[in-house]
């Protein structure tokens, strides 16, 4: 079952990896973060993707989110978190290539464990990617979903970064 407005959010963890190795560039030093502990106290925006460096993802979902960052921080959000089931490694290279450090953590569910608990998995497998996220973004506050927009297939409107900024 989709989460829905006035649910608390699963227990699970997120893994990010922040650190690079300076010789070769590589992300390095993944690590598991609570998703309850995390969002304690906090207003976040979450929002997910099918994939890192997919075409949608790449050119307008996360760019749109690291662009808005700061209008939409300036509204009382406290973080923004990118989600999807790509591993922690992905997650970093492709949060760098789009200048994400310091507006939207990049967060990893590689086995789909998280995106699962939400409710939010589907199966891409016919067209070669597996278990992967809708699309979608919400607003938590306290670890409470107040808002949440999820997309069907070739659908962008209720979970970019422009719509977020609208809602707050």
């Amino acid at each position: 079952m989709t989460i829905e407005v006035n649910q608390t959010l699963p227990a699970g963890e997120l893994t990010e990896c922040n650190e690079f190795d300076p010789a070769n560039g590589c992300p390095t030093n993944p690590q598991a973060h609570d998703v309850l502990a995390m969002s304690k106290g906090k207003k976040i925006v979450l929002f997910g993707v099918p994939g890192a460096f997919t075409p949608l993802c790449s050119v307008q979902h996360l760019p749109g989110f690291v662009t808005h960052a700061d209008s939409i921080k300036a509204k009382g959000v406290d973080e923004i978190w990118c989600l999807s089931v790509n591993d922690a490694f992905v997650m970093a290279a492709w949060g760098r290539d789009n200048q994400a450090g310091g507006k939207v953590r990049m967060m990893a569910d590689g086995s789909a464990v998280y995106t699962k608990a939400l409710g939010l998995d589907r199966d891409l497998t016919g067209g070669g990617m597996g278990i992967r996220c809708f699309r979608f973004a919400m607003i938590v506050e306290d670890g409470v979903v107040s808002y949440i927009g999820v997309e069907g297939s070739g659908e962008f409107g209720a979970s970019k970064a422009e719509t977020i900024l609208e809602l707050l």
